[in-house]
């Protein structure tokens, strides 16, 4: 039920036939493009009629270079200022880090998340998110028991627009 997923076919040497997920409707180039998070493969190890589930994903060796896109396109909407959430809640904190969760387990308010679900920080100073002072989150995970990483529509839809960029980028190689 993640309308913003899509499952591409693809081959890999390493797993078969497997679907590389991404957040674009169009398939990638190649199955390690940097628009692919993760990759699913079609069939469990050893175990023909076992269904495929979310411990199966198979991280994209390219994974790093997703990450920094994906990081990217956050850093760029808090220095475009037009985030909804960090400009609402940068006047409640006042003074203080501010984490960016993951929206697939979002903490109770007041609350901190779980590391793994802790995108990256930003420094809030005099209720004014600090967008240069951006730190991303070592521990955060693309995808947990709770599935693949899950955006806001504002932050999915700027990272999509840099991965179409990629994309573009790796068909002009």
């Amino acid at each position: 039920s993640r309308p913003d997923l899509f499952y591409h076919p693809v081959s890999l040497p390493i797993a078969g036939s497997a679907y590389a997920v991404s957040f674009l409707t169009q398939s990638p180039l190649t199955p390690d493009s940097c628009s692919v998070m993760v990759w699913l493969p079609t069939e469990t190890a050893g175990a023909a009629d076992a269904e495929v589930g979310l411990n199966d994903f198979v991280e994209n060796h390219m994974l790093f270079a997703f990450r920094i896109i994906m990081h990217e396109a956050i850093q760029t909407v808090t220095h475009e200022n037009v985030y909804d959430v960090w400009i609402n809640a940068a006047p409640q904190l006042q003074q203080g880090w501010m984490h960016i969760h993951d929206s697939r387990n979002l903490p109770a308010l007041g609350r901190i998340g779980d590391p793994y679900d802790i995108i990256a920080s930003v420094l809030v100073q005099d209720s004014e998110v600090l967008p240069d002072t951006y730190q991303s989150m070592p521990s955060y995970r693309l995808y947990t028991s709770d599935g693949p990483t899950f955006l806001t529509e504002g932050l999915a839809a700027k990272l999509k627009l840099m991965l179409e960029g990629v994309i573009a980028r790796e068909a002009a190689q």
